[in-house]
């Protein structure tokens, strides 16, 4: 279950903590798309972001927790 997390004294919820996380993973794949240019072979390189930043910010929160 997810639930709020103290941050600084203020109420967060915890998404923020697997979206925080998500952005620097993102990044990194990302710039190795970039770089071997995968964008180049797809329709609309913004909307493959997208997806591809959306698909790892729900892996995250899905994974399974000890």
């Amino acid at each position: 279950m997810l639930r709020e997390i103290s941050l600084f004294g203020a109420g967060v919820p915890s998404l923020l903590l697997y979206f925080l996380a998500a952005i620097p993973l993102f990044f990194v794949i990302d710039q190795l798309a970039s770089a071997l240019e995968l964008y180049r072979i797809v329709w609309h390189p913004p909307l493959v972001r997208l997806a591809l930043f959306v698909c790892l910010f729900s892996g995250l929160v899905l994974l399974p927790r000890p």
